[in-house]
């Protein structure tokens, strides 16, 4: 039986991405010239993306080439950054029920694959490949995933996806393999005792649902997605979710407290040195951020009515409206599933509500971050990240108090689509 789903796995590979390479070695120091082989060999075109940062640590802790658009098949591409509610909103359409196959940062086994060769040129070449792993997702082709799975998948059998247990389509029955003795796997199906996950079940499952979306952070620069938006089989809607620079930076000053020294030294202090590499890092971060929205709000010809940027805020304020929202905006009815798993996750205590879990009493959260970032923080936010806040519309603050005065909004109101 295995060898014989191995043998069906190969040819949707050969029918769908025929030409694969093996680039195993890509990890070796110092190897950019293995790291543009790998691109050479990929298609389409190949342009910027930015530096590895903290994403590893915090998901640590925390459509088929056979169809087209007569099809009906929706694909929706969840784009954020860390610490914006990603894995919350991403539930939205995880929740859908069985006709929706979800994917949760499938693109940690490619970043952490080839970091150490993409720092050798600043990490400028990581685009093309993200952009080439997604198309072969959204085609229900996970050949190009297990190039960068390590350690490599034997026979389309991996005990190592990345978490695993946050796909509902990867642990239901139908994929749910059995399980194979003192093989441990450290992403562990919570709905049921699954054993290896077996890509060509998750590949047949994929083709078997109406829609397919995915949620990553790291995309960091829109336009390199343009082949991936062209691509007739594809019917894809890019949806941006964006949150206040200052609530993120408060955020990540909680969730990766060993890499935020130096800003809690510059709280305690009230000093923050202006041409700080954190501060400048800050600043590069925000300008991404803004321009990866600016090309989306521009509407250029290949994103038109594709693209629809959200607040991080709203969704808090207004679930289960912008839900709907993004759901119209997809093209995928909104589901008597999805909206039963909003209403149980908007409003719950404060014992559920860890930092990385997805159960959120969601008023509440949107801005609970004022409470817990000192007001020199906000002024260095303010100062690097202005553009960013005026484009998404987040209101600047004076002094303390008006940052800790909830009776006061921080946000405009803003109509992006």
């Amino acid at each position: 039986m295995h060898a014989q789903l191995s043998r069906v796995s190969d040819r949707l590979i050969q029918r769908q991405m025929p030409q694969q390479q093996d680039f195993s070695n890509i990890t070796q120091k110092g190897s950019l010239m293995a790291l543009k082989m790998l691109l050479s060999r990929l298609s389409g075109t190949r342009r910027d993306s930015s530096n590895f940062s903290e994403e590893e640590e915090e998901e640590e802790l925390d459509d088929s080439g056979t169809y087209s658009y007569a099809g009906g098949r929706k694909h929706v591409l969840l784009l954020a950054t860390t610490r914006t509610g990603s894995s919350f909103v991403g539930e939205f359409f995880n929740q859908h029920g069985e006709n929706m196959f979800y994917l949760f940062e499938p693109l940690w086994h490619v970043e952490r694959m080839l970091t150490p060769a993409a720092e050798a040129n600043n990490g400028t070449l990581l685009s093309g490949i993200y952009r080439d792993v997604l198309q072969g997702l959204f085609l229900c082709d996970f050949s190009p995933l297990e190039k960068f799975i390590s350690p490599p998948p034997q026979d389309h059998v991996t005990p190592s996806l990345f978490r695993r247990e946050s796909s509902l389509s990867l642990c239901e029955e139908r994929v749910c393999s059995p399980v194979i003795r003192d093989v441990f796997e450290r992403y562990r199906c919570k709905s049921r005792r699954c054993g290896p996950l077996n890509l060509t079940l998750a590949s047949e499952s994929c083709l078997s649902k109406q829609h397919h979306a995915i949620k990553t952070v790291r995309v960091h620069q829109l336009d390199t997605l343009q082949p991936l938006v062209e691509d007739p089989r594809l019917d894809i809607k890019v949806i941006q979710l964006v949150r206040d620079p200052r609530a993120i930076l408060a955020s990540r000053m909680v969730a990766f407290s060993s890499k935020y020294h130096t800003w809690k030294a510059w709280a305690q202090n009230g000093q923050v040195p202006e041409d700080d590499e954190e501060v400048k890092r800050l600043k590069g971060n925000c300008d991404h951020i803004r321009m990866s929205a600016e090309v989306g709000l521009s509407q250029p010809h290949w994103l038109r009515n594709r693209y629809m940027l959200v607040r991080y805020e709203d969704i808090a304020l207004y679930p289960m409206q912008k839900a709907e929202e993004m759901y119209k905006f997809a093209g995928i009815p909104f589901s008597s599933l999805a909206r039963e798993w909003i209403l149980r996750n908007t409003q719950t205590t404060q014992k559920a509500s860890g930092i990385y879990s997805t159960q959120k009493n969601s008023s509440e959260q949107a801005e609970k971050w004022r409470f817990t970032i000192p007001f020199t923080l906000a002024q260095v936010v303010q100062r690097v990240c202005g553009p960013t806040m005026k484009l998404f519309g987040y209101r600047f603050v004076n002094d303390e108090m008006t940052l800790t005065n909830k009776s006061i909004s921080l946000l405009e109101d803003r109509l992006f689509n």
